[in-house]
């Protein structure tokens, strides 16, 4: 068997070769380090809006505020603040794109390191997510800033940036970073703290303390009009807040660009001249400075026929929650089964702790075999879930955050009728069936089992993707379930569904966590075991 990786590097070796790979101990120490690249999260973002438009974000770059922000010494805190789909997002990506413009050399860069917050992705809306990707950003550009986290690395591994005083240990090495004595200066942005849904408090001092100790880092940060962010970021004379309601005439405008380019790109109308400036004057009319309803109004457009536009243009509301209220209308008047088959992916998204693939779905959702064990027809019936969802990839998203929020606030009736806890029950008991059902020993068939992780290629087709979710988040939708009084005890007793699992599958879903690169899940797994049965009544 070989070494492992970790092993060699523990008895003092910077480099290890593996077969054919050679390791460094910085290269093993990013690639623990990095729960997602920012940079990636970046590229997705643009692609899954449609691109970005420059002639809509560059009103901010001459902005007086934003002057100040990027010229002035002492101002070295922006907070963008604005309602939901007035693009905070692509302004800030438009922002990023400036800045890596003017910083093209090295030599002569500051860094520039940036992340974004989703709240519908659990990997995406902790503050320990945070630092992990701006840190890892930093350290990409700057290899000299790796001396700040070898030691604490060298000591505790991957555990350091995983276990639960990861953020404190996090922030005290994101800390020393950004008081480098060479470092030149650093640009950070983060984007959507409203979506930090753990740890935000933790987040945003550190944020107000380094923009308030490190002088030669300057940060932009976006989010909602909420008071609890103003708060905590006492604002002052180093820390500025550029409202987008405050510069309406500005996002407007923006809007409107946004809207011409839209129906220019419109297949259906391309030829009429006469039509596309009519549409154009609804759009501008109805669109209340809003990104979010464009897309959404020119994504309905664009599966019309041209002599369809005009009535379509008429009932389209102006609001935003109107237009939710449509979209559900829509999804609710399919035709035979369709209605149901769409609730089922609507609420399996709505409480999915991330993005799904496909297949996951197909998994999860109780959609029919028929429909469910087949990747073109689950992808037509989240095409038919109205324009809540997007697909990229294979991989399901909604398509901004106040699509999942209309759904967990407005349509719990619709998409719940039984209450959210039997639905948790249902994702736990049906990803506990599939993993029972997938998983077996050596299911890659490796010829090494005790090869490095780096060295597995996923195979294809990949016998985990359907169980990816499943084998990381099964226990968390038990805890919901048990939160709700579903009727799950049963389950946790002796000769009950989870003893079995975990007589007959215990090494073999370890094995499969080893592989997706979660083993860590495995130990929050057994601690939220644990927990549930200290406060059942049925085993004190």
């Amino acid at each position: 068997m070989v070494s492992s990786v970790e092993t060699l590097r523990a008895e003092g070796h910077s480099t290890v070769h593996v077969g054919d790979n050679v390791y460094t101990s910085n290269d093993q120490c990013l690639a623990d380090l990095r729960s997602t690249d920012p940079s990636d999260d970046k590229t997705r973002i643009e692609r899954t809006k449609g691109g970005l438009l420059k002639d809509a974000y560059r009103w901010i770059l001459n902005h007086a505020d934003f002057q100040r922000w990027r010229n002035d010494k002492e101002s070295r805190l922006l907070w963008i603040r604005g309602d939901p789909g007035k693009g905070k997002t692509m302004l800030l990506i438009g922002i990023i794109e400036e800045l890596e413009q003017q910083y093209k050399q090295p030599r002569d860069a500051c860094l520039l390191s940036y992340f974004f917050c989703q709240g519908t992705d659990s990997r995406l809306n902790k503050a320990t997510a945070v630092l992990r990707g701006l840190i890892y950003l930093l350290l990409t550009q700057e290899a000299s800033l790796m001396s700040y986290i070898r030691k604490k690395y060298g000591r505790a591994g991957k555990q350091l940036f995983e276990d639960v005083n990861a953020f404190d240990a996090l922030s005290k090495i994101f800390t020393n970073m950004l008081q480098d004595p060479n470092l030149k200066g650093a640009y950070l942005i983060v984007d959507a703290l409203d979506e930090c849904e753990t740890g935000l408090p933790q987040l945003l001092g550190l944020i107000v303390q380094s923009a308030s100790t490190s002088p030669h880092v300057k940060w932009i940060v976006s989010s909602r009009n909420e008071a609890h962010i103003e708060a905590r970021l006492s604002l002052n004379g180093a820390q500025m807040m550029l409202s987008l309601e405050l510069n309406a005439e500005h996002v407007s405008r923006a809007v409107e660009l946004f809207v011409d380019f839209k129906v220019s790109q419109l297949a259906s109308i391309k030829h009429d001249g006469t039509l596309q400036e009519e549409v154009r004057k609804q759009m501008h009319e109805k669109a209340n400075g809003t990104f979010l309803w464009v897309a959404l109004v020119i994504q309905e457009l664009e599966q019309v026929e041209s002599w369809d536009i005009r009535q379509v243009l008429e009932e389209v509301p102006a609001d935003l929650n109107s237009l939710y209220d449509r979209m559900m209308r829509q999804v609710q008047q399919l035709k035979r089964k369709d209605p149901e088959f769409c609730r089922l992916v609507l609420l399996t998204m709505t409480l999915a702790y991330r993005p799904l693939h496909l297949l996951e779905l197909g998994t999860l959702s109780g959609l029919p075999g028929q429909i469910s064990k087949n990747l073109d027809s689950t992808k037509k019936i989240v095409v038919k879930c109205g324009s809540f969802l997007t697909i990229r990839e294979d991989h399901i998203y909604f398509i901004h955050q106040s699509a999942k929020d209309y759904l967990d606030l407005n349509a719990p009736g619709t998409l719940f009728p039984s209450g959210r806890g039997a639905f948790h029950y249902n994702l736990f008991s049906r990803s506990l069936q599939v993993m029972f059902e997938t998983l077996q020993r050596n299911i890659y068939r490796l010829h090494q089992p005790g090869i490095s992780i780096d060295s597995v290629k996923q195979p294809h087709p990949d016998l985990l993707t359907p169980v990816r979710y499943s084998c990381v988040y099964w226990a968390s939708h038990l805890d919901e379930a048990y939160k709700s009084s579903s009727p799950c005890r049963s389950d946790l007793a002796d000769g009950g569904k989870i003893h079995l699992f975990l007589r007959k599958r215990f090494l073999y879903w370890l094995e499969a966590l080893s592989l997706i690169k979660s083993m860590s899940s495995s130990v929050q797994t057994i601690s939220t075991l644990l927990t549930l049965l200290k406060v059942s009544p049925d085993f004190r």
